[in-house]
């Protein structure tokens, strides 16, 4: 069958205000962008009108600027989950103009299942093919899986964006499976080895649901990452060399094990550091993303295998995969969202999980979320589905931000997101804090010494002098002091415990 051809401007005009949307992708590669781009304006429009109009959002992980960015500016956003990285999205939320639940990027699909944000009425998904059926449409998708697989089943009504700057061939990548229902019925995901498939190439829909299908060719709203400097380079450094003693002590078999790295300029660094590294064995990667450090590292044979929800890569490194798809699809799978991110297959495969955190304190808990507790940065995405089910557990960060006036070394983290549980080894380009088989106290002195900037030990030594006698000892008057005298004088180095005792 034949399905409805719309414009981009059309399609919107099909969504109403109050509508829950599901969407495809993940990070902003795979995301549908024609028909959000119509949909702010026309929000924008109903506003200017007087009329309401507002939309919830539902992804895989966070979007792109034309999604959640320019909808954020038109106040578009009635809800959103489960993740974002946009500035855009981050000032609205923090202005408290939109009500955002940050979530692990592994329970979204299942909380979808479940009925906890009601009804789906819409899923605009992004496609580089359709074959077109009386009882099926199989749908091809591009850069990235999400949670589409889910979302396919469950919405109402469909919009295909049929974006002709992605390869139809980009199917060799894909594996698409849904998990069974909770309960006993539920069978373990068959997952032995990063590069099993175990699903289908493509996205079945049903073709009744499906409203229209909008053509384009819009490239990808590819991040730009800060290039490297010598602190990310350090950090990276360290990690490489952390994970090459570790194997040497026998913590890691000879044949290594699958790597976990979050988004953004340290996971690059890391990825190179490791490449770089002639110790490290050619390894795997079981994660959200790859990046175009991992592209490149495919292609020189040291990284053999990899797993991710999408390739989250400049459109350049993006064309030259499709160029040479018949090499990648031997060495790279894209999943959906929640079996990359699954408990069961992290723990079965034993990775090694590698994200970034705003802050640490100095027993351990993590904080990759919020500055100073209140104000919204990014969000947790999947590093704890990762970092709670690896086989170990490592948060890199700068051991300062802002030209030093703030440490991400701190008394007690502000906000925490991974517990001190969770949490096996923390690294800055200070050093390395292995954090395994040590006690509370244990833990804060080899975070201060390895970790903290030179600045911050004598404070953070001090902290502990006043801190109350205990298991984990504290100081409830003073634990908050760097923080609130940030907030106060603009430098954590002012910090004066006296005056909080």
């Amino acid at each position: 069958m034949a399905y409805t051809r719309m414009t981009a401007a059309e399609a919107a005009q099909l969504i109403h205000d109050g509508d829950n949307i599901a969407i495809g992708g993940f990070t902003p590669n795979g995301d549908p962008k024609a028909v959000f781009r119509e949909l702010s304006k026309r929000a924008v429009r109903e506003h200017e009108a007087g009329r309401p109009f507002k939309v919830g959002i539902f992804s895989g992980a966070s979007s792109c600027q034309s999604i959640e960015g320019d909808m954020a500016k038109a106040h578009a956003i009635k809800f959103r989950a489960p993740f974002s990285t946009n500035k855009d999205f981050r000032e609205h939320v923090n202005l408290e103009e939109i009500e955002y639940e940050d979530m692990h990027l592994g329970h979204m699909a299942e909380r979808l299942r479940h009925g906890f944000y009601g009804d789906m009425d819409w899923l605009i998904v992004e496609a580089s093919d359709i074959s077109e059926y009386d009882d099926e449409c199989q749908l091809v998708l591009t850069s990235a899986g999400g949670i589409v697989a889910t979302a396919a089943r469950l919405a109402k009504h469909v919009i295909i964006e049929l974006n002709h700057f992605h390869s139809p061939r980009s199917r060799m990548l894909h594996d698409t499976y849904e998990p069974g229902e909770c309960g006993f019925g539920r069978k373990p995901i068959p997952i032995i080895n990063v590069l099993d498939k175990i699903g289908k190439d493509y996205i079945s829909i049903d073709p009744k649901k499906i409203a229209c299908v909008v053509e384009c060719d819009i490239p990808e709203e590819a991040r730009t990452f800060k290039a490297l400097t010598p602190t990310t380079l350090q950090m990276g450094n360290n990690v490489a060399e952390f994970l090459v003693a570790d194997m040497r002590a026998g913590h890691i078999p000879p044949q290594f094990l699958p790597i976990q790295s979050g988004v953004g300029a340290t996971g690059n660094a890391v990825f190179e550091a490791m490449g770089k590294n002639p110790h490290i064995p050619s390894f795997q990667v079981y994660s959200e993303v790859v990046q175009d450090a991992a592209i490149d590292l495919i292609e020189r044979g040291l990284i053999k295998a990899a797993s991710a929800t999408a390739m989250t890569v400049t459109n350049d490194a993006l064309q030259h995969v499709y160029y040479d798809i018949n090499f990648f699809a031997k060495h790279l799978v894209i999943r959906q969202s929640e079996i990359a991110n699954s408990p069961e297959i992290i723990r079965r495969l034993g990775c090694i999980a590698i994200n970034t955190a705003i802050e640490c304190d100095i027993y351990g808990n993590e904080n990759s979320s919020h500055i100073c507790a209140s104000r919204l940065m990014n969000g947790i995405g999947g590093s704890c589905d990762y970092e709670r089910n690896g086989y170990i557990s490592i948060f890199t960060t700068p051991s300062t931000a802002k030209d030093g006036r703030i440490s991400a070394i701190v008394p007690f983290c502000s906000h925490i997101d991974s517990t001190e549980h969770d949490v096996d080894v923390i690294v800055t380009e200070q050093g390395v804090a292995d954090l395994r088989g040590k006690g509370p106290l244990h833990r804060a002195h080899e975070i201060i010494e390895n970790c903290a900037h030179p600045d911050y030990k004598p404070l953070l030594r001090d902290y502990l002098k006043i801190a109350e006698k205990g298991h984990t000892p504290h100081n409830l008057r003073a634990a908050f002091a760097m923080h609130d005298t940030f907030e106060r004088k603009g430098d954590m180095r002012l910090t004066d415990f006296g005056e909080y005792i």
